[in-house]
């Protein structure tokens, strides 16, 4: 295989799409996933010391954002690992949604 060959052949996997910035893309998607865990940290400590309770919807929205991401890895990739991770997170979301959902229903005035 010559030069050529390799390069069209590299070319037709990464649908002409730099290599480089596909690795930024997606060093900046972990660096966001890793922003919103921190902020959801702070925010659910500090609602919990300022006495307004636990915000369980808060966690749900972070921990989304990996059960997506282990979701698509799994679609693409088809690793066992990944499946495992996309299901614990996704049972992570739906009981802290669920029970967030059920705190303001509780809570609420109208019904």
């Amino acid at each position: 295989m010559d030069k050529e060959e390799v390069l069209a052949k590299s070319r037709a996997e990464n649908k002409n799409k730099d290599v480089y910035e596909q690795e930024v893309l997606k060093q900046a998607s972990k660096s966001a996933v890793r922003v919103q865990l921190i902020l959801g940290a702070i925010f659910f400590v500090t609602q919990i010391f300022v006495g307004e309770g636990i915000n369980w919807g808060i966690y749900a929205l972070v921990y989304s954002a990996n059960m997506t991401t282990f979701w698509v890895k799994y679609i693409k990739l088809h690793c066992k690992h990944e499946l495992v991770w996309a299901i614990v997170y996704t049972i992570l979301v739906l009981v802290m949604s669920g029970y967030h959902i059920y705190n303001l229903i509780a809570s609420s005035t109208i019904l």
